[in-house]
């Protein structure tokens, strides 16, 4: 089947014709401004029976120019060709049936079926992609029971899609106020805020050293609640 006239489709299934291409392809002598006002915008609803829209074309010095359109349900082109009481309007009219036809045989409602299907399932599977590296997070977490060294945490990191090494990481956590920055005794624990949010314990160890010294160090480590925290900060900063 030639094309006599371009049969658009929209996101919603819906099939249009444009009033200027059917104004041309009839053969109308008036003005497009007149024809239109008499068999459009006169007698049918906008929003239902057609839509205001702006086209693009072409002029002779080869520059962009917008014109006023009306985007028409295939029923209303239909009805608007069969007044033009021409054989250009009629073999539109019919060529229009034979379309819609075609578009609502059972093949092409099954193709579109289909296509839609296709195209939900790929939206389904880049949602699973999305997804999946905060699961793995979510899953870390709710199966970690206790404290963790804050390298420890930089592996999780890492291994769930966060480029974050230990030393960056705590460079960050030192930045950010996380982390103690001046230097001295108490440099890398964990600052005031990080202890009343619960994001970081300190846990002690005593042991003799080589003098026979009883010696206490400290170790920051980060709890379960923190974990969450920072890994949900870090995917956060990632989107």
């Amino acid at each position: 089947m030639n094309e006599l006239i371009k049969v658009q489709t929209t996101e919603q299934g819906e099939q249009r014709v444009s009033a200027r291409d059917l104004h041309k392809q009839v053969k109308a002598t008036e003005r497009f401004s007149n024809w239109a006002k008499r068999y459009i915008t006169e007698d049918f609803i906008e929003g239902i029976d057609f839509t205001s829209v702006k086209n693009l074309t072409l002029v002779n010095n080869g520059a962009r120019r917008e014109l006023d359109d009306f985007s028409l349900t295939l029923d209303v082109a239909k009805q608007v060709a069969q007044m033009q009481h021409n054989d250009f309007g009629k073999a539109i009219r019919m060529y229009l049936i034979q379309v819609e036809k075609a578009f609502n045989s059972p093949e092409m409602m099954m193709a579109r079926s289909l296509e839609y299907a296709n195209t939900k399932l790929i939206g389904y599977e880049e949602q699973i992609a999305e997804m999946k590296p905060k699961a793995l997070f979510a899953d870390a977490v709710s199966a970690s029971q206790s404290s963790i060294l804050i390298g420890e945490l930089a592996k999780l990191l890492k291994q769930n899609g966060v480029e974050m090494g230990q030393n960056r990481l705590f460079t960050y956590l030192r930045e950010n106020g996380y982390l103690v920055r001046r230097m001295g005794s108490d440099r890398n624990m964990p600052t005031q805020k990080s202890m009343e949010l619960g994001l970081f314990e300190i846990k002690e160890h005593n042991h003799i050293n080589s003098n026979g010294v009883n010696v206490t160090t400290k170790t920051p480590k980060v709890t379960g609640k923190g974990q969450q925290y920072f890994i949900n900060k870090f995917l956060g900063e990632q989107q």
